[in-house]
């Protein structure tokens, strides 16, 4: 499923009516039919219900007049408040307040001090809230009348359903700059937009439902829309089934550059996360002194000591000769987890990617390795793939990371294409860049996957699939598994899940996977 801009989305409704002859007023119409339906869903049923619609002047308006004639005629009894003069409705939701007015509709607005006391009391006594203050057209701030109107909503703690996105949050960022709307429910129209799945916007959405409202599915899937949604009919078609005749060599030998002394738990879950990801040999290259502690551990990893200059870490002209030479037996290299951050294996680090010629997967220290120089990246010989969460991701740009924040997706996709990078950033909603412009965001995962070794799970589970598929969608395979893996991981464990159990379960979202393709078959 493709995700929209607030720009993209206004060039769909205006081809929709250039093109296909569905003009504005239509598409309201089937808006205001649909949204009727969803508060049905949110609430049982309307019938003998009071709700409270809240319209302002835009297009967002215009629906929750739509909505609430529907409403009205399922049993419902209406009470609407407007937030403009009717004059200032914009022409095609001031066509549906003429038929509200006509059907009896109670309508009032939001002037005097009465208006705010009838509004405070219809609030005490409604059933549920119908949101249509704003819509996807809104940034910066709100206007003194909206905000209060969206503070009193919140105050009142009645069942919201928001039209298109809650009032309150930029559909391009998520951003919330004040306050926004809390709803329980959001009906989107034509597509998700970004701002339902980032924070602070998508805490504020609530259950998201998608409605076409009948718009085209040429428009709605066209190839200039460069967002998507990684779900699972996007994951069902990313991993190919195994044959019969498979051997391990055809899964993919992987080498793991990663730990030191004091952080060897970072190398065993990266190591052991690709052979649970289905990767048919892993070898673990870390410093010699540590080598011991990482074998006795990993039974299934061919652990293989490299020599130090420096005591648990790796540096030095050896080492990077010998982590050059065992790169070219294996498929594909994973280097970063635990390796620290002295200066030695810092230097190791740029040298080796800047000469090594395999698929590569670069994780926190390896990602540090580039701060401040992140032009450094479109230098190496392959297109890397970074997996950094917002703060390593701010600190490769040299920015902060409410900076980040404020555009993230317009950032991250910028830099994956200046930097020729594929770039995974791990957030509450995470974002897979291309260079060429397109942006995945998976919603999977949840608050229990924040804790330490997660990331290093994640970068296992994408180097572990890097022969399995194409290697350009390792990284959407593996945010996928990763995902599914930690939300089964959330239903056994809560918040007091280990990455140890993300990694655990990574074959039982892979089985998921591969009986959801069967049942395509």
């Amino acid at each position: 499923m493709k995700i929209a801009t607030s720009d993209e989305m206004r060039n769909i409704d205006r081809l929709a009516a250039e093109d296909y002859g569905l003009p504005e007023l239509l598409l309201m119409e089937s808006a205001g039919h649909r949204v009727a339906q969803a508060m049905e869903h949110l609430l049982g049923t309307v019938a003998g219900k009071t709700i409270c619609v809240l319209a302002g002047s835009g297009n967002n308006g215009g629906d929750a007049f739509a909505a609430a004639r529907y409403l009205s005629n399922m049993g419902a009894k209406i009470k609407i408040f407007l937030t403009c003069e009717p004059e200032h409705l914009k022409t095609t939701a001031s066509r549906m307040k003429k038929t509200t007015d006509k059907m009896g509709l109670e309508v009032h607005r939001l002037e005097e001090d009465r208006d705010w006391n009838r509004l405070h009391l219809a609030l005490k006594f409604t059933d549920a809230v119908l949101d249509g203050i704003l819509g996807t057209g809104f940034n910066g701030e709100l206007k003194k009348k909206v905000l209060r109107l969206i503070e009193e909503v919140n105050e009142a703690g009645k069942k919201v359903l928001a039209i298109d996105i809650p009032s309150g949050v930029e559909a391009d960022t998520g951003r919330v700059s004040t306050v926004a709307v809390m709803a329980d429910m959001t009906l989107t129209l034509g597509l998700p937009k970004v701002g339902h799945l980032l924070s602070p916007g998508a805490d504020m959405t609530g259950q998201l439902i998608v409605d076409d409202i009948g718009i085209p599915q040429s428009l709605l899937q066209s190839d200039k829309i460069q967002q998507s949604l990684l779900n699972d009919k996007l994951a069902k078609t990313l991993l190919p089934l195994r044959g019969k005749a498979v051997h391990k060599g055809d899964c993919g030998r992987i080498l793991v550059i990663a730990g030191s002394l004091g952080m060897t738990g970072a190398a065993a879950l990266a190591a052991m996360s690709a052979l649970r990801a289905g990767a048919g040999v892993v070898t673990l290259a870390v410093p010699a002194s540590v080598q011991p502690i990482l074998a006795g551990q990993l039974q299934e990893v061919m652990v293989q000591p490299v020599e130090e200059t420096v005591a648990g870490i790796l540096s030095g002209e050896q080492a990077l000769n010998r982590l050059l030479e065992l790169s070219q037996s294996h498929d594909a290299v994973l280097i970063g987890p635990g390796l620290g951050r002295a200066m030695e294996t810092q230097e190791l680090i740029r040298m080796f990617t800047a000469k090594v010629n395999k698929p590569l997967i670069m994780d926190a220290d390896a990602i540090f390795a580039f701060n401040h120089q992140p032009d450094d990246l479109s230098k190496l010989p392959q297109v890397p793939v970074l997996t950094p969460h917002l703060g390593e991701m701010a600190g490769l740009l040299g920015v902060s990371v409410p900076e980040l924040r404020e555009s993230l997706l317009p950032i991250v996709r910028e830099a994956a294409a200046e930097y020729q990078c594929i770039l995974v950033v791990k957030s509450e909603c995470t974002l897979i860049a291309y260079p060429d412009g397109m942006v995945f965001l998976s919603t999977l995962g949840n608050p229990g996957m924040a804790t330490a070794g997660s990331g290093d799970v994640l970068a296992g589970t994408i180097a572990g699939l890097m022969k399995q598929t194409e290697s350009g969608l390792a990284p959407l395979m593996g945010v996928y598994l990763h995902g599914r893996a930690g939300d089964i991981a959330y239903g056994e464990k809560g918040e007091g899940l280990l990455a140890g159990d993300i990694r655990e379960n990574l074959s039982a979202a892979l089985k998921e996977l591969r009986q959801k393709q069967m049942t395509a078959l």
